[in-house]
């Protein structure tokens, strides 16, 4: 039985009267005043509170409890208004409203290269996926600005950049999804349980209701933060709190076909199958059927972004042909389509070896859209879902083995320029290791011997061109990702990538450019330090970034290195861990053991991960009679070499166990 939960300190069980008609235009007037415009007379303290002000007014006006519109606006936008830059679904402000037609048209596509997705160079690289045409009929959880306009009377750009104004176009659509269910405009946020999972857009039970509890979660825990405009917003916790969940079965909402889904409960997720087809002549698409973990381990989970809206995501993974992955995730509320039993191999990581070993998550998203903000409901709704595979498959909780599309190496050398960059610098990857449950934090003093990049997300603003035009700056961002120098000094040159640019020239600023940048929560073994300066091993070379006492940003750390055995100057470094030639049965072609163009220097050291044994995956045909996989006696480390893994041969090296 619920107890009563009041808000705004009114007695327990009191009730409004329901609304029933639209808040008029002239209402619209008495918003406040833009939070970025504050009155000559205010104070510092007065600006920075003007945002929590906006929601008292907006929660008054509307008969929505405050505490209800702050949840929602938390797993929007955690309460970031992002300078009126809409999200990669074309959300808008705190609340998150929705214009996307205005927002995607000009989206921005990170560069596709070359890679071929199943990155097995025994097989014919598979074509490049075609285009899609985007829906033109944009879904009602697309649109919700034009029906907070409507209701509120205020013009839509108001809604788009004024915050004030955004938050009570939330607050006007909850109190219309709560009146269209027939239930009054109450003072407890436990009657609001159906009028939170109807505001999520979502066209199933599970989604919504998935949406809903995150929401009554933070209301119960409650939440504080700084936003991105400076404002100090606060949402006192309830710990009590108890939600109608009952009010869901009248939200006419349909069920999703979650039979056969691979995910914890806490999230909602439904099978949209990838097809497996032949199409004649040994060329078929877009998996492999396998028999992971049975046969062979799964040791990564690799976070992709879409590069696509989620109509089109859903369109590429279900033709048949050359490209496929485990899970998509969609941006407005955090829904999770299973495309791929884990079992299976996806073609997604452009690395044979990685993807015969890994379970692929696309989140929708554009990388080259600084602005195009990832919402909150997605990146925890992903977290959720990697601690579940994390634990069923005893995947280790950290970033070399939750890895980006950008951190899989090139299998030869051949393909290093052509592998993609996704998620890309603007990825929030302490955020979302800290939903994860594994925030990045020093481990070690500075005798360590390693450091654990982890800069402030939305203070750590690194300049990059080429996001809209080749060689035009970015606009600023917050970022995940530092850049490296050979000295250390800001104007000291970029280091250099080989394998990048085999004629030797220079690393650029470029947003898909990865030849000498780290990202948040890689771990590396440190070379040098001089004053705010910090050196690495990276790629074969020492490489500088600040790292400033007063704002740091790496975190000391420890652990196992690898460095050369005695009486070797250099090793190689690979892309793969494959066996050697005499691990393969008769009738599976002898798969080539090629170095990439790196080399692992005495006197070097790097952070190490697991010790594997050489494996390769053979899948040549539709038929699977004829897959094997060949397990070798060669061990392989896998080392964090520069911004992708990379793996040498056990034989080659030492293991320490610390850099110092």
């Amino acid at each position: 039985m619920r107890g009563p939960t009041t808000d705004r300190g009114r007695a327990a069980g009191h009730r409004r009267a329901r609304r029933t008609a639209a808040v008029t235009v002239a209402s619209a007037a008495l918003l406040l005043p833009l939070l970025g415009a504050a009155p000559s007379g205010d104070t510092a303290e007065d600006s920075a509170t003007r945002l929590q002000d906006a929601f008292t007014t907006a929660a008054d006006r509307y008969d929505v409890p405050r505490s209800v519109l702050l949840g929602v606006s938390y797993l929007q936008s955690r309460w970031d208004a992002h300078g009126g830059a809409p999200s990669v679904t074309g959300g808008y402000g705190p609340m998150h409203l929705t214009d996307a037609r205005t927002a995607l048209d000009g989206a921005p596509h990170h560069s596709e290269g070359t890679e071929d997705p199943r990155g097995d160079d025994s097989r014919p690289a598979v074509p490049p996926r075609a285009d899609v045409p985007e829906d033109s009929e944009l879904p009602a959880r697309l649109r919700t600005l034009t029906r907070a306009a409507e209701l509120t009377g205020l013009p839509a750009e108001e809604l788009r950049t004024d915050a004030a104004a955004n938050v009570a176009g939330g607050a006007a659509l909850l109190a219309a999804a709560q009146h269209g269910l027939g239930e009054p405009a109450s003072d407890d946020p436990a009657d609001w349980y159906g009028a939170v999972a109807r505001f999520s857009g979502a066209d199933d039970r599970a989604t919504a209701a998935a949406y809903a509890d995150d929401v009554f979660e933070v209301i119960r825990t409650g939440e504080r933060r700084t936003t991105d405009a400076g404002q100090r917003v606060t949402l006192a916790a309830t710990p009590g709190l108890r939600p109608d969940t009952a009010q869901l079965a009248r939200a006419g909402l349909r069920a999703a076909d979650a039979e056969g889904t691979e995910c914890p409960r806490s999230v909602s997720c439904e099978w949209i199958p990838a097809p497996y087809e032949e199409f004649g002549e040994g060329d078929y698409g877009n998996h492999d059927l396998a028999d992971r973990p049975a046969s062979q381990r799964i040791e990564y989970i690799v976070v992709h972004d879409t590069e696509a809206t989620w109509d089109t995501t859903l369109k590429l993974v279900q033709d048949p042909t050359y490209v496929s992955w485990h899970y998509s995730l969609r941006s407005t509320d955090g829904h999770i389509a299973q495309h791929l039993k884990a079992k299976d191999v996806g073609w997604h990581a452009g690395n044979w070896y990685v993807n015969a070993k890994s379970i692929g998550l696309e989140h929708e998203g554009f990388l080259a859209s600084p602005d195009a903000w990832y919402t909150e409901a997605m990146y925890r709704t992903s977290a959720r879902l990697v601690r579940y595979l994390a634990t069923k498959y005893r995947i280790p909780l950290d970033r070399r083995h939750i890895l980006g599309h950008d951190n899989v190496p090139g299998v030869t050398s051949a393909n290093i320029p052509g592998m993609h960059t996704d998620p890309g610098p603007y990825w929030d990857w302490q955020h979302y290791f800290t939903l994860i449950g594994r925030p990045f934090t020093a481990t070690a003093g500075p005798k360590g011997g390693l450091v654990t990049i982890a800069p402030d997300f939305s203070r750590n603003r690194p300049a990059y061109t080429g996001c809209a035009t080749a060689g035009e700056p970015c606009p600023v961002h917050g970022s995940s990702a530092v850049r490296l120098r050979t000295a250390p000094a800001e104007d000291a040159p970029l280091v250099k990538d080989i394998g990048l640019r085999p004629g030797g020239g220079d690393s650029t600023t470029d947003v898909n450019d990865v030849g000498s940048r780290v990202s948040t929560g890689q771990r590396y073994a440190v070379a040098d330090r001089a004053g705010d300066w910090t050196a690495i091993w990276y790629l074969g070379q020492k490489a500088w970034f600040h790292n400033p006492r007063k704002q740091p940003t790496a975190r000391n750390a420890s652990g196992p290195v690898v460095t050369p055995r005695q009486g070797l100057t250099e090793v190689p470094v690979y892309g793969r861990a494959y066996p050697e030639k005499e691990a393969y049965p008769e009738g599976v072609p002898v798969q080539a053991v090629s170095p990439l163009p790196y080399k692992l220097l005495a006197g070097q050291r790097y952070a190490a991960g697991g010790k594997v044994p050489g494996e390769y995956f053979y899948a040549p045909t539709f038929d699977t009679g004829v897959h094997r996989v060949v397990v070798g006696e060669d061990q392989y480390y896998e080392i964090q070499f520069g911004h992708r893994v990379a793996y040498v041969r056990a034989a080659d090296v030492r293991l320490l166990p610390s850099a110092r």
